[in-house]
């Protein structure tokens, strides 16, 4: 039976409207216990306790990540593939101020709103449990195991202070440059010593002339991790890490060879020796499918939210779902959850991230998750479309 577009997004608002008092104890759980990527055991238990409930079929520990899975339900007709990604891992010392307690329940939350409607809808559902997306990303290992390539639309929501339509973001690369000299007494015998420090601070100097031959986009920043020990001794071990950042993979990919060069330079100026390596995941640009994106904006202008009130979008931060927009149609909306321009990764966010207003936010973009998942299920044209742009997409990336 094919369900009426009308009907059945009424069907889905009701299901969340009804859902809503466990999407809100759930968040308010997990926002007040704060877990660091990969070691999300709650928030990890506690939704896929809720998925289970839902009548999904719950893998843990995919790729042998302890706090990752996927939760499936196949309706057993022919039909897209849908995928609702949750992000639950909090930040070092300010706990949940990106609002990811508020990711994963949107995400939970359209699934219960599509649940009961996939065996008249044909298709499968499936939520991603995506630890680490701060640091060590677990979508960048999902993606180039393929755990994306069958899919048909990939859909989350951000929460902000606006309301912002799916963009870009940087790819990114994060490289530790580590120096070994030779320790000596900086003031009895300085002319024994290899100062690790000084090829840090060249590191730096050579990055600083570089910046003026990059692209706009280019993004170079980076901290001394590791200074010596004492001003009087020499220091034998220097680190630094950079974010190496630009608009495309491709010139990223450009930009740490340069930046790399730069270290390889500072190593010999000072005679030390030098080890480069991948501190965290490398994330590529999130490609927007914009036919996807027109869905969800449409779906929010008919939910009630003014066109006016939706930003342009363009994320100047990196995201593991950019390798996951380069393996399957994916969008990143950003939802308002609070009234005051809060920054990410502010306290001052992070407490109004667990608020009633907040909590209303999520279960409104966990609804406008839902309504556009179902337009891809039930609209034959919007597939298509997002089907030969992605692929068009991808055509021109070759």
């Amino acid at each position: 039976m094919i369900i009426a577009t009308n009907e059945g997004k009424a069907r889905v608002r009701a299901t969340i409207d009804a859902y809503a008092p466990t999407l809100r104890d759930i968040a308010a759980y997990i926002g007040a216990n704060p877990e660091l990527g990969h070691q999300e055991r709650l928030a990890s238990a506690r939704l896929t306790e809720a998925l289970e409930a839902l009548g999904c079929e719950v893998t843990r520990g995919t790729l042998g990540l302890e706090t990752a899975f996927i939760a499936e339900y196949r309706s057993g007709k022919p039909g897209p593939t849908i995928a609702l990604l949750a992000e639950y891992d909090a930040l070092p010392e300010i706990g949940h101020a990106c609002g990811h307690h508020l990711i994963c329940t949107m995400a939970l939350g359209a699934a219960a709103g599509l649940r009961p409607l996939m065996d008249e809808l044909g298709g499968c559902l499936r939520v991603y449990g995506t630890p680490a997306e701060e640091t060590m990303g677990a979508k960048v290992d999902m993606a180039a195991a393929g755990l994306f390539d069958d899919v048909d639309a990939a859909l989350m929501a951000h929460p902000y202070h606006q309301f912002e339509r799916s963009g870009s973001s940087l790819a990114m690369d994060a490289l530790q440059f580590e120096f070994r000299g030779k320790a000596a007494h900086a003031a009895a015998n300085p002319q024994d010593g290899i100062n690790a420090l000084d090829a840090v601070i060249q590191l730096f100097n050579n990055v600083n002339a570089l910046r003026q031959q990059t692209k706009p986009d280019a993004r170079l920043h980076g901290i001394v991790s590791h200074g010596g020990q004492a001003p009087n001794i020499i220091p034998d071990y220097a680190a630094a890490q950079f974010y190496v950042r630009s608009a495309s993979r491709a010139y990223t990919d450009e930009l740490a060879r340069k930046v790399t060069a730069c270290a390889e330079a500072a190593a010999l100026a000072t005679g030390c020796r030098l080890t480069t390596s991948n501190y965290e995941y490398s994330y590529d640009e999130l490609r927007t499918n914009e036919a996807l994106s027109d869905a969800f904006n449409a779906n929010l202008v008919a939910s009630g939210i003014p066109p006016e009130r939706i930003a342009s979008g363009h994320d100047n931060g990196s995201l593991d779902l950019g390798n996951v927009s380069l393996r399957c149609p994916a969008v990143h909306a950003y939802v308002q959850v609070v009234d005051q321009p809060y920054t990410l990764h502010s306290i001052e966010f992070r407490d109004a991230a667990q608020t009633d207003r907040a909590y209303d936010g999520m279960v409104f973009g966990a609804t406008i998750l839902a309504l556009t998942a179902f337009d891809v299920l039930t609209d034959a044209d919007l597939l298509g479309r997002i089907r030969e742009e992605f692929r068009e997409a991808a055509a021109a990336q070759k």
